[in-house]
């Protein structure tokens, strides 16, 4: 169905930095398009149907679970996502590169079907700083940031089935990186072993830092 689409998937942990990313790619690139993913959470102040999210019902979800109109769909911190293949269908329609902002689970359940995608990870260049920007945002509790801690490192932990590792350490720097991959067709500069070696210290540091250790004693 997709055979002749170019299709990119971006994913990571929350507060990687992809919406960032993929915001100011869309924005500076018309050549691609993102498919607008569906969810059953509640919109945030912030977001506009039909631009950030379709928000639907539960209901509404499995319905079209069962009608087979997901190319992906996954549970992520409660709440259900899918990607529709009708938006997928749309950008193709329209001529225009395809962005996929999905996480791990969901890219597990697409890639049978988009084997020709080229699948992008963005990492954080370590996991204190990643919970730091979960506590910037000041939108979420302590266990939830911590639900998004662990979330983090189980779609980390499962992150070697990507073809490109962008470590989020500057934005500036990362984004070159992103455009190059997706407008470009320029691969040549990410450094998988890097990335590769950057996936292993953070699950090492997630299982033996001392302010996770403390973290983890103070919640439980």
């Amino acid at each position: 169905m997709f055979d002749q689409q170019q299709i990119y998937v971006v994913s990571a942990p929350s507060g990687g930095g992809k919406t960032t990313l993929n915001r100011r790619l869309l924005a500076e690139h018309p050549v691609l398009d993102i498919a607008v993913s569906h969810t059953t959470r509640a919109a945030r102040a912030s977001e506009q149907a039909g631009v950030h999210y379709y928000f639907v019902s539960k209901g509404e979800f499995e319905e079209r679970v069962k009608n087979g109109e997901f190319l992906e769909h996954a549970t992520v911190h409660g709440h259900l996502y899918g990607t529709s293949k009708a938006e997928v269908e749309r950008i193709g329609k329209a001529g225009k590169k395809t962005l996929l902002e999905i996480d791990v689970q969901g890219w597990i359940n697409a890639k049978p079907l988009i084997p020709q995608a080229i699948s992008i990870f963005i990492l954080p260049p370590s996991l204190e700083i990643l919970w730091q920007r979960l506590e910037h945002r000041g939108s979420d509790p302590l266990p939830v940031r911590w639900l998004r801690l662990q979330n983090a490192y189980n779609e980390i932990e499962k992150a070697n089935n990507y073809d490109f590792f962008i470590a989020n350490d500057d934005l500036e720097i990362s984004y070159r990186k992103l455009k190059s991959i997706i407008i470009d067709g320029m691969r040549g500069d990410i450094d998988n072993k890097n990335g590769r070696e950057l996936v292993t210290k953070l699950k090492d540091e997630f299982k033996h830092a001392d302010w996770i250790c403390k973290m983890r004693a103070n919640i439980y």
